[in-house]
Parts: structure tokens; sequence; C-alpha cells
């Protein structure tokens, strides 16, 4: 017969593997936090902080140059394409990092902490490509490809040596899109079918997911790639394609349903491509963020969020229509007037959200749960309460997450 003590033992024996186990099984399911000492992004206008701008000609500056643009935090236009801060700023502040500085058209920047490449109206196809499928436009050429070009041949001066280049790309946030909507975009406004951009997914995916590959060659340990947004919910195309069938329509959002599905299609091939290359590179870590999933809430209880119910869909800064959009008339010129209160709409000039909106999408997989796989954020070493260490020679800026939100605590004069 067994003895008490013997039992006692084979018992917490037992227990200890099961802890042990169980401890195994949810660390590999949310991925180990890593402190970031910097921020490299591309992508489009939802990350622009300035490049567009900075590529632009005197004579032809894009509407983010005018007000309002810039008009809620920064309290001038900085180039990006809302009233405030954009999900990249967010993160930039979440991690503790200054606001990315635009690579194109700085002088004397330092891209220490980070560097955005990010431009408005970029494509992840190069322009030739869509222009051999009739895709025509001549917003900028500056596409995924471009970045990523420029961005390997800068880093002798970003960082010096390959081996210094490799441990800086190796401690940062790489940061790939939101990218590949403009190369949608552009086929809707020309008249492109679903059937036909379809046949677009496969290629931009595969743009996305060869710089994805490059960047872990360059010894990139930690990619975030942002999933598209709903577009059946964006102003500029509701106004476009408004039609009386009331079942073209969500009942919940008001958003058209086909041009939803139409993204939902691209994000599922989107994550299967992730799994796939995640498979190929175990050391690394990529994760998805839910963009789409974490703006659609919105949409579907605008109040929850502190947004006006009546018209969620409506643009803040336009005119004219049941959106207060006019393709016509584009937000930043003078005969277009905004309204008192951004913080009340998700949406800004159309095409483009409000900082408010922003707030919540990167709370949404900055604090969960919109990001596969799950992520911890919160390592030791993240200020967290604490906004970014510097903005600018000539800018501080500090946020901290009070009343579930991300509230502004303080700005000096920029």
């Amino acid at each position: 017969m067994e003895s008490p003590y013997f039992y006692l033992l084979k018992k917490l024996t037992r227990t200890f593997f099961l802890i042990t186990l169980l401890t195994t099984v949810i660390s590999s399911q949310v991925q180990q936090c890593r402190k970031f000492k910097s921020i490299i992004s591309f992508g489009d206008s939802i990350t622009d902080t300035g490049n567009l701008l900075g590529l632009s000609d005197a004579d032809n500056l894009p509407h983010s140059a005018f007000p309002p643009y810039g008009e809620t935090f920064f309290h001038f236009p900085t180039g990006r394409f809302s009233n405030g801060r954009l999900i990249i700023d967010f993160i930039a502040e979440f991690l503790g990092l200054p606001y990315l500085p635009p690579f194109y058209g700085s002088q004397n920047a330092s891209f220490e902490k980070g560097v955005n490449f990010a431009v408005a109206g970029a494509t992840a196809l190069d322009q030739t490509v869509l222009e051999s499928r009739g895709i025509y436009y001549d917003y900028t050429n500056v596409s995924l490809g471009v970045q990523f070009k420029n961005f390997k041949e800068s880093l002798p001066n970003i960082c010096g040596s390959p081996a210094d280049c490799r441990e800086m790309i190796g401690t940062a946030l790489l940061i790939v899109g939101e990218i590949g909507g403009n190369d949608y975009n552009y086929g809707f406004l020309v008249g492109k079918t679903v059937e036909e951009l379809k046949e677009l997914v496969p290629l931009v995916i595969s743009s996305i997911s060869f710089m994805i590959t490059e960047l872990v060659k360059m010894g990139g340990k930690t990619i975030m790639v942002p999933a598209d947004f709903p577009i059946g919910c964006w102003t500029a195309f509701l106004t476009e394609y408004r039609i009386s069938n009331n079942e073209e329509y969500d009942p919940l959002t008001g958003c058209l349903k086909w041009l939803n599905e139409f993204i939902e299609y691209h994000n599922k091939e989107l994550q299967e491509e992730l799994n796939r290359v995640q498979k190929i590179y175990p050391h690394v870590t990529i994760i998805y963020a839910d963009y789409y999933n974490a703006l659609l809430r919105i949409f579907q209880e605008p109040a929850k969020f502190g947004f006006t119910s009546g018209r969620p869909l409506s643009a803040f800064c336009g005119t004219g229509g049941p959106y207060n959009f006019n393709s016509m008339s584009w937000c930043g010129t003078k005969k277009v007037d905004s309204c008192s209160d951004p913080s009340k709409y998700v949406h800004w000039d159309g095409f483009h959200l409000t900082e408010s909106a922003y707030r919540w999408i990167a709370m949404g997989f900055l604090k969960g749960p919109y990001t596969i796989p799950a992520y911890d954020w919160s390592c030791p070493g993240f200020e967290i309460n604490n906004g970014p260490a510097a903005v600018s020679t000539t800018t501080t800026m500090t946020s901290s997450f009070n009343n579930g939100g991300l509230q502004q605590s303080s700005v000096s004069t920029l």
C-alpha cells in the first residue's frame, strides 16, 4: 500500500506538471512581448505623416496641406489626412516613442527612433502593373516597392554599418500597411467590377508577402500587417454607388454589403498568406492587425464609442448630399466647411477617418482583442501611461489611457 507521503508527492508532481503544461499552452497562444527601440513604417494615407506633402511641388500641394486638416491636435496641417493623430501616432505614443518623421522631404530629421515611408495614394502594386490592367491614376507613383527600395538605399545614412542596420531592424516594430486599399479604390473608381479586381488580390498579397520576407532576411523580428478597412462604409463609395435598393445595404450599419464582402475576401487571403510565411519563419512574430473589425464595431454601435448615432457614415469635412460628400468639392478647399465637433464623427473627409476613430482602432489592437495571434504589447519597460519621448525639436506631446480611451493630457506649443 502506498504511503501518505508518496501519495502527496505524486499529487504535487502531477499538479506541477499540469500547471507547467497550461503555462506553456498559454505562452504559445500569446506572443511574447518585445521592447521596441523604433518603428519603421510603410503604407498609404492611413499612415502618411507628411510624405506626400514633402514630395509635392509648392504650386501643387495636397489637400492635407490646408486647414482644417490637423486642426484638432497639431493645430495646423502636418500632411496627415485627418484632423489630428493617425493610428501610427497612437502606436508611437503607446510604445513611448516619438511620432514618426516622414522620410521624404525631411531635412536634418533624426530617424534613430523611427522613420515613415508611407505615402498617401500609394499602392501595393507598381503603377505599370495597374495600368496594364486599365487602372490609371496620377496621385502618386510611390508604390510599396518604391518605398522599400528607398528604405534599402537609405540604410547607410540611417543606421551606418550593415551590422548596425541589422540590429536596428531587429529591434524595430516593422509595419507593412495598411496597403492595397488604393489598388482596389482606383479600380472601382474607373469602373472595374468585383470579378476583375479579385484578379488583383493575389498580386497585392504577393507584393505584401515579398516585402515581409525581405524584411525578415534583413533581420526583422516583429512585423505588423494591418487588414484593409470596410470600404463599403466609406462615405465616398456610399455616395458614388448610392442606390435605392435597401437590400444592398447592411441593416445594422448602412454600409454597402458587396464592397465589404470584397474586402473580407482580401483580408482572408492576406491572413492565409501570413500564416504560410509564419510557418516558414517561426522565429519571427508576424502580427495581423484587424483594422477591419476594429472599425466595423464602431459603425455597428457608434453611440457606444461616443460618436453621433444619427449620421455615423457622413463626412465631418465636406458638403452636399446625404453623406456630406461631393467629389468636386474636397475638404481643404475654401468652399468646403467643417462642423463644430469632429470628435463626434467617424469620417473626416470621405476617404479618411477622424482622430477619434483612429484612436479607437488603435486601442482595438493595442489593448485587444484585434490582433491575430494575440500579442502582449505591455512588456516590462513600456511607458504605457506616458507619451512620446520627443516629437520634434519644437514639439512635445503626451497622452495617456484614461476612461477607456487614449486621452490627450498635455500639448505644448508646436
